[in-house]
């Protein structure tokens, strides 16, 4: 899983037909202490998440996995929204 936070959304009117009805946002990557990483991936949204938003992001074959997504041509979906991450050193 991938720790991100939501900056945005993506609006496609076209779009595969078994994509029609979700809600697509465009997420970037953070570290455990929420300092931004490289990259922005466009995401489908499962859970309801907002904009600010920290959330955990699945690829690949998992994203195919999340609910409502099975054999849909999705490569990353938003899978849960984080309350807290805890970080010990």
């Amino acid at each position: 899983m991938i720790l991100a936070r939501v900056v945005g959304t993506v609006v496609a009117t076209r779009k595969d037909e078994r994509l029609l009805g979700s809600k697509f946002l465009l997420v970037r990557m953070i570290d455990p202490r929420g300092k931004d990483e490289a990259g922005y991936v466009v995401t489908v949204d499962t859970v309801d998440a907002g904009l600010g938003d920290r959330v955990l992001v699945v690829s690949g074959s998992s994203a195919r996995m999340a609910s409502g997504l099975k054999d849909c041509p999705v490569d990353a979906a938003i899978v849960g929204v984080v309350d807290t991450v805890e970080v010990k050193d």
